[in-house]
This record gives C-alpha cells, structure tokens and sequence, in this order.
C-alpha cells in the first residue's frame, strides 16, 4: 500500500525540480513560471483536501508554504 503522503512527495519534489531547471527558465522563463505556477497550485489543491488528516507542524509548513522544510518532515517520518 503506497504511503498516503507520495502524492505530496512526488508534487513537492516536483516543485524542487522545476525551480532548479534553469536551463528551462532561461530559454523560456513565461513556460518556466506556469509551470511553477501549476505545480504550486496543485500542490495547495492536495493541501485542502489532507486538511485534517495531517499534522500539525505539517499544516504549518504547508499553509506558509514551506514547501522544503514540509518535504524534510516527510522524509523524516518515512526513515522512522
């Protein structure tokens, strides 16, 4: 059984990826920023419908959108 965060995983490591991909930025910075744009809105659609089901540090991280520090806390409680 997949563990119920991989969808917030996979789109926060998305987000990373996207960010670092500075080649894309510079040959298409307006396709860079959409694609920015839609993978924060998706993961703020994800955050409405975990509301209540996570924790509350992750809610934390996730309304400020500390979107490192919540995939950090991810990690972290797969390693335990």
């Amino acid at each position: 059984m997949p563990d119920q965060f991989d969808k917030l995983k996979y789109l926060l490591r998305k987000r990373i990826e996207i960010i670092a991909d500075h080649e894309f930025r510079d040959n298409d910075p307006d396709a860079h920023l959409i694609a920015l744009k839609e993978i924060s809105e998706s993961i703020e659609g994800y955050h409405h419908e975990l509301q209540g089901e996570i924790s509350p540090q992750l809610e934390h991280f996730l309304d400020n959108r500390s979107y490192n520090k919540a995939l950090k806390f991810l990690e972290n409680i797969q390693r335990n």
